[in-house]
């Protein structure tokens, strides 16, 4: 069972979704409206993952995502998954910093059904990243050097892995062979000359490579 904790502002917002989660058998363990209440929540309760927003009080701008940097930073073992209407390129950027895995980013009005929330939240849980596609898209209008030795192919294959996709999903998204896409992955590694290591650290330096360039 997942423990969670949830920081919206929105009363209404916060109660439905800790229904939804208690019903796919995640267990709810703090609900808070503020920024300040979310880290006090996550000390309290040492939770697997947080779902955050954004804009919380007292100006409702970036203290959510401000809370989730330093989380990040204070507990690299709890996930963040911001749940929002806003992409904020920058935080975005630095959630993946340092310590990468474990890392969400998903907006509100593009989760199309609790189905698809719940398999991100459990996948950011376990220390993978689920990132929205237009999220990706946004942060991928950026370009560096490195990023220009790609192919467009390539940078589609990378944007699915910044999703959080496995090879077989991406297999599945783009209709092609599994073998194709290790073909894929490994040519994106060799040009962003990216060390031997393991597979999943490999994919994470790939990801943060173009979100660096927002900085």
């Amino acid at each position: 069972m997942t423990r969670v904790v949830i920081a919206e502002d929105n009363a209404i917002l916060r109660d439905g979704l800790a229904q939804l989660l208690g019903e796919r058998d995640h267990e709810v363990v703090a609900r808070v409206g503020t920024a300040d209440d979310l880290l006090a929540a996550v000390d309290r309760t040492r939770p697997d993952v947080a779902v955050v927003d954004i804009r919380m009080p007292p100006t409702f701008t970036d203290e959510g995502l401000l809370a989730a940097v330093s989380l990040r930073r204070s507990h690299p073992d709890v996930g963040v998954l911001v749940f929002s209407q806003w992409v904020e390129k920058r935080y975005a950027t630095e959630l993946l910093a340092g310590n990468p895995e474990g890392v969400g980013y998903l907006l509100k009005d593009r989760v199309a059904d609790i189905a698809e929330f719940d398999a991100a939240l459990r996948r950011v849980a376990a220390g993978g990243t689920a990132l929205d596609p237009e999220v990706v898209r946004q942060l991928l209008n950026s370009r560096s050097t490195a990023l220009d030795r790609l192919t467009a192919r390539e940078r589609e294959v990378l944007a699915l892995m910044a999703e959080g996709h496995s090879n077989s999903g991406l297999a599945e998204q783009l209709s092609i062979t599994e073998r194709a896409v290790e073909k894929h992955v490994s040519s994106i590694f060799t040009k962003l000359d990216l060390p031997p290591s393991q597979a999943h650290h490999r994919r994470v330096l790939a990801v943060l490579t173009y979100l660096d360039a927002e900085r």
